[in-house]
């Protein structure tokens, strides 16, 4: 059975937005976040995306041909979803629109054979899904600085539940990989 991983990275206090990466994201860059990231992204045999996530992504990393970064070739031949109810056709190669019933769907990608399954970023689809007990684990890279404001991961009112710490591990430049479990009640 497959897993569900969440993963993404956001600053301490939250902020995920791409607009303002520069700020949070860059100046913390290391070869072994780098490391991290790629593997990640090497292990999963499927990707879901949200929309928004999807539209940010699916041009640039569709565009490119000769597997930059380690992972563009990857990107681009591993099967992708995209949730949405609003999205009529998706050019990235290997995408599926999931327009209903998206929880079931995932619960029957679940049950095929294969490795991990990630959502990356996709805060909303996250916050739809946060409560349905499909999420198996929430791998965050959180770099060291608040920024106060900016598009947030979650989202007031959101609950994740108690959560189980399975793992840590501090990169250079003080980038921490928290991951954690949602616990059943």
């Amino acid at each position: 059975m497959r897993q569900l991983i969440v993963s993404t990275w956001m600053t301490i206090d939250g902020v995920f937005d791409a607009t303002n990466m520069h700020q949070w994201f860059n100046p913390y860059d290391s070869a072994e976040r780098q490391d991290y990231i790629r593997s990640g992204i090497l292990d999963a045999d499927a990707i879901f995306f949200g929309r928004k996530t999807y539209e940010m992504l699916a041009p640039y990393w569709s565009s490119l041909t000769n597997n930059e970064m380690g992972v563009a070739g990857k990107l681009n031949s591993v099967q992708k979803y995209v949730v949405s109810k609003n999205m009529e056709t998706a050019s990235w190669n290997n995408t599926v629109i999931i327009k209903d019933d998206v929880v079931e769907t995932i619960r029957q990608l679940k049950q095929q054979p294969g490795k991990e399954m990630q959502i990356e970023g996709s805060a909303l689809l996250v916050q739809s899904l946060s409560g349905a007990g499909v999420i198996d684990e929430y791998r965050f890279l959180v770099h060291p600085v608040v920024m106060g404001s900016g598009k947030r991961f979650f989202d007031e009112g959101m609950s994740t539940g108690n959560m189980e710490l399975v793992r840590t591990t501090a990169f250079s430049k003080g980038v921490l990989l928290v991951c954690y479990r949602p616990l059943s009640v």
